[in-house]
């Protein structure tokens, strides 16, 4: 961080000193672009090189691992592993049958799932650890959520439990998240997030113990006092847990186990996922007017699904007005350019959604309008979004989520989507089939690339058939769509 400021204030200071010499024009604004292109570059680099994936490559190449190999390890190797962990935490990460259990469990029948959530981890992790550490709570349970939620923020459980640490309703409420008809706060990560480190404080000051705590956190408080009673009043979470409901009697242990993995899983031959984007990453923006995601993708040349990944907070692709105002995150870049664009934005959402609903010319006729309206049902294919749908069939994503009972812009290929089919008399709606291609960036790889546009290898050596997969150059384009 302190060789990004240097270079930041290199560049600051060298663009002070040419302009010290004369009076301000053209041409020195034109080098004021430059500079702000060359920090924006520089911040590139900067996190490129940020949150690395880990040490997992040096670690399976000493090791000599095949792609495919899972390695086993005995027992005491795994005792010896927590045992480490064990003196760096203040949690009980006890070795026993039920933690060895559940540790070979995920490291042969889950070691998908740990590939994805230590790609997850890069876009959480960072700001986990910061409020932990705010509250000054223990780091290691940043990985309480990667058993609720798989760093899923809009994952919801069977009893109604939302978000990233997995919050019922009236939990939520009681700790300050907000829901109405389009927000929801128990999806908003760091809304949630100091929600849960507050919870988790105050189940600590009830039991003192933070294995209890967590038990608390996932059976209630109410059935912890219970099962303390049930066990002779015990005052540890090993104690008590043959009294605990089933569910909550592996709870602990598929902590322990998550924390394990995500320390160790090099050692087991599990490479991350990539990470699309790190926290570091991201900026913000308030807006003082309702938007639509669609208006912002449009203004920014970015998909809707970017934007609710990047705020799960919002239900409905729409982010309303309040005081205090919204606010949506994005990468930096693009939140750069909203800043420059944000009066434009306003415009363009007026004349999209306003104006389309202003009343007409009153006449002694009735009402009519112009379109004839009928329903039809598209099968999704590959590189489809909500938005090009929408486009091909002459109507909105908005219109498509509510006729399918949609909470965001995600669809998956295969889906069928009931569509309003749109009509003109004068103008026919074309389906949409423009190209749409992507530029090679320093460190890209065409499994980087395919993974990034939600292809696969195969899928993207069929766009690009002349292309040589193995020598990418940076500046090169390569059809994803």
């Amino acid at each position: 961080m302190k060789i990004l400021a240097l270079i930041v204030v290199f560049i600051w200071s060298s663009i002070s000193l040419a302009q010290t010499s004369g009076e301000w024009t053209a041409e020195d604004s034109l080098k004021g672009k430059a500079m702000i292109n060359t920090i924006e570059q520089s911040l590139d680099y900067f996190y490129a090189d940020y949150s690395p994936e880990g040490n997992y490559d040096s670690i399976i190449e000493v090791l000599n691992y095949e792609a495919d190999s899972v390695p086993e390890f005995s027992d005491e190797v795994y005792c010896e592993r927590l045992a480490i962990m064990n003196e760096m935490s203040p949690f009980h990460l006890d070795c026993n049958n039920s933690t060895l259990s559940t540790i070979k469990f995920f490291t042969k029948k889950r070691r998908g799932f740990t590939r994805v959530v230590l790609g997850r981890s890069k876009l959480y992790f960072d700001m986990f650890e910061a409020k932990l550490a705010e509250h000054n709570m223990p780091i290691e349970l940043k990985y309480l959520a990667v058993i609720e939620s798989g760093l899923r923020p809009q994952v919801k459980s069977r009893a109604g439990a939302l978000g990233l640490w997995q919050f019922m309703y009236g939990t939520g409420r009681m700790f300050g998240l907000k829901e109405n008809s389009y927000i929801d706060e128990r999806m908003d990560p760091e809304l949630a997030t100091e929600a849960a480190c507050k919870y988790l404080k105050k189940l600590y000051g009830i039991y003192n113990d933070w294995n209890l705590a967590l038990a608390a956190y996932n059976a209630g408080p109410g059935n912890v006092n219970k099962a303390i009673r049930r066990s002779g009043n015990k005052s540890t979470y090993w104690e008590v847990r043959p009294f605990l409901p089933r569910e909550t009697q592996g709870y602990v242990p598929n902590f322990i186990a998550a924390a394990y993995l995500m320390t160790y899983h090099a050692e087991h031959n599990i490479i991350p996922m990539v990470a699309d984007i790190r926290y570091p990453q991201l900026d913000t923006i308030c807006l003082s007017k309702g938007v639509h995601f669609a208006s912002i993708a449009q203004l920014l040349s970015i998909e809707e699904e970017e934007i609710g990944k990047l705020n799960p907070v919002y239900k409905r692709a729409y982010i309303p007005k309040t005081t205090p105002n919204q606010c949506i995150s994005l990468p930096h870049q693009k939140i750069g350019q909203l800043v420059s664009l944000e009066d434009s934005l306003y415009a363009y959402e007026i004349e999209k959604y306003i104006t389309k609903i202003s009343p007409v010319k009153a006449t002694n006729a009735a009402p009519t309008t112009n379109t004839a309206a009928s329903y039809t049902y598209h099968k999704v294919r590959t590189g489809e979004t909500l938005g090009t749908i929408a486009s091909r069939y002459g109507s909105t994503v908005s219109t498509i989520q509510r006729l399918n009972g949609l909470r965001s812009t995600k669809i998956y290929v295969g889906q069928r989507l009931k569509v309003k089919k749109g009509k003109t008399t004068t103008t026919t709606t074309k389906p949409a089939t423009s190209k749409k291609y992507y530029t090679v960036r320093s460190g890209d790889t065409f499994g980087r690339i395919a993974q990034r546009h939600r292809l696969s290898q195969s899928q993207l050596k069929r766009l690009n058939p002349r292309i040589n997969i193995s020598k990418l150059r940076i500046g090169q384009k390569i059809r994803v769509r």
